[in-house]
């Protein structure tokens, strides 16, 4: 299995962003505005302290830590005292501010994933977008946290630093700020290709987490062809492209950061050489020149943080880029601006000459020129060979797409004037294959009711013929069932879903072959409860088997996405050669 070329978008001038990208993420701190200010005033406060920290060498070199008095050795404590404190306070409120951060960005993605329509996970893989919500939002975190908390004590201590460094001498201080614009220089130039390769190394980080969760979901399938090895040679090499790309951007921050530092040292060096001459000349104080350099080394370690802390920030860019994609990504089922109240009790369907095209098929019809009407109450089983367009119906009565041409109704309203939540509020379904959740039968049965109570979940087991079953498991309705409900049989994961869709109680019941893994014992017994569930409500079937369509009122025979022939099972014997020779292939079995 191989990674299929990236869909998501990406920008095509990367390289011509820069960190300005970061202020987009404004919105998710201003709500935290106060504990922002407790964090500054923190800040500024320890950065302060540590600058007073070069008058107190001064004392301590040209007067003598024995022949300082009482005040002056209280300042020193007072001093100390406010670095301990402020320390505290500003790791404390800087680490809340990235932990807070980071999870309102991972809750408004996750939150906006949950609002896009169905083909935007057609076209992108779900590692892909897992690795979006943790990987890049955990970075985030990193850089809120932590980075912009040291860049910015940095930034203090710089300045802070070149100004205590001209007080006390200008011309040393003179002989390092002639190295400042030389040390930005490389920041700029490397700064722009570390972005463009941050953002690389995230996307092959992508694809490694892509792929080990298709082979992980799909474990039997590989085991049972043997695959293990070819597998392994695959997933090593997605390894080791995401170890290419990390290679290519640590050696460009390693570059940086050595630039940095060489340019910061030899500027620092000639800063020593000059003032030593100084002093032996007579021209400034031991005190002084130590003084100096304690401010010059505070100014070149802030450089070598900001350059460091500048490409991390590179990659917080390249991060938020993707975070700010997805976010941008729209809906294409919108509710409209003033949606129609929707209409209760038993509700008709109407399909009006629907033709449809799956957005990643545009030119192939799934569905053409179809019409249909479903009475309040009645009873349809949909027919017809695989791909034929059975499902699609489904998935556009329930508007997880609009057609091409056409309309569709439900109690004669068009659904896009309808509140697609409002609308499948009202509507059941038990898929083909269900979907269970990696969580207990409770939970994934109240999914249909998150409101309902232990009994009524129980009452909704037991009508599903479920109940036996999940008694004999280990913990009862409190059973872990594993990831999509491995630990349960095919049968048993159809009952589940059954429950979850009587729970419910909705007003039209879609059931995608919703007895197909059942056996006949059970097939039976549950046949019954949905004849139960079924009166009173407009039920759609999707029948591959003769005993799920014999009490349907009619039957719409679907072929290649047109409806070819309606009426009762006899009737279409009779008149229909497909239906009877569907009857004769799948129905008898």
């Amino acid at each position: 299995m191989g990674i299929k070329k990236r869909q998501i978008s990406t920008e095509k001038n990367i390289q011509k962003q820069d960190l300005r990208i970061l202020l987009r993420l404004s919105p998710f701190i201003k709500p935290y505005k106060k504990v922002v200010m407790i964090a500054m005033i923190a800040l500024i406060v320890t950065s302060l302290s540590f600058l007073l920290f070069g008058q107190g060498i001064k004392l301590f070199i040209d007067e003598g830590i024995y022949t300082l008095n009482k005040t002056q050795l209280i300042t020193i404590a007072v001093v100390l005292a406010t670095l301990v404190i402020g320390t505290f306070f500003r790791f404390y409120f800087v680490s809340w501010i990235g932990e807070r951060v980071s999870n309102d960005v991972r809750l408004a993605v996750f939150n906006h994933l949950l609002t896009l329509h169905p083909h935007y996970f057609e076209i992108n893989r779900s590692g892909e977008i897992n690795a979006r919500l943790t990987t890049d939002t955990t970075l985030l975190q990193s850089i809120f946290g932590f980075s912009i908390s040291m860049a910015l004590s940095s930034v203090l201590l710089f300045f802070g630093g070149l100004v205590m460094m001209l007080i006390t001498n200008i011309k040393l201080a003179l002989i390092v700020l002639v190295t400042v614009p030389i040390i930005l220089l490389p920041m700029a130039v490397y700064g722009r290709r570390l972005r463009s390769l941050s953002r690389k190394s995230q996307d092959t980080v992508a694809d490694i987490g892509t792929y080990a969760g298709e082979i992980v979901q799909n474990i039997k399938v590989v085991q049972s062809f043997t695959r293990e090895p070819e597998e392994s040679l695959s997933f090593s090499n997605e390894v080791e492209k995401a170890f290419a790309a990390a290679k290519r951007r640590i050696m460009q921050s390693s570059m940086l950061i050595s630039a940095a530092m060489v340019l910061v040292f030899t500027g620092l060096g000639a800063m020593i050489w000059f003032g030593a001459k100084d002093v032996s000349n007579g021209d400034i104080s031991a005190g002084e020149l130590a003084s100096f350099v304690f401010y010059a080394i505070m100014v070149a370690r802030s450089v070598a943080v900001i350059s460091e802390i500048y490409g991390q920030l590179q990659r917080a860019a390249g991060a938020t880029e993707r975070l700010l994609e997805l976010l941008s990504e729209k809906s294409q089922i919108q509710s409209p601006e003033n949606p129609i109240e929707m209409p209760t009790g038993s509700l008709s369907i109407n399909f009006d000459n629907v033709s449809f095209s799956y957005p990643s098929r545009p030119l192939e019809k799934a569905l053409k020129g179809i019409s249909f009407k479903v009475n309040e109450g009645e009873t349809v089983a949909i027919v017809g060979l695989s791909g034929s367009g059975k499902t699609t119906i489904f998935e556009l009565l329930q508007r997880f797409y609009d057609p091409s041409l056409g309309s569709v109704e439900v109690g004669n309203v068009n659904i896009k004037s309808l509140d697609p939540t409002s609308l499948r509020n009202n509507i059941g379904v038990v898929p083909q294959q269900p979907t269970l959740f990696s969580a207990d039968v409770s939970h994934n049965i109240s999914y249909g009711d998150p409101m309902a109570n232990d009994k009524q979940i129980r009452n909704a087991a037991k009508e599903a013929f479920a109940l036996d079953f999940i008694e004999e498991l280990p913990d009862g309705f409190s059973s872990y069932l594993g990831e999509q409900g491995v630990r349960l049989s095919g049968g048993q994961r159809q009952r589940i879903a059954i429950a979850r869709a009587i729970l419910k109680d909705p007003s039209i019941l879609l059931l995608d072959e919703a007895t197909s893994a059942l056996d006949a014992n059970s097939e039976q017994k549950v046949q019954e409860a949905l004849k139960i569930l079924m009166q009173g409500r407009t039920t759609l079937i999707i029948a591959h088997r003769l005993a799920t369509i014999m009490h349907a009122d009619r039957i719409l025979l679907i072929d290649k996405g047109r409806l070819v022939a309606e009426g009762t099972h006899q009737a279409l014997l009779s008149s229909s050669k497909l239906y009877k020779r569907l009857c004769e292939l799948q129905f008898n079995h």
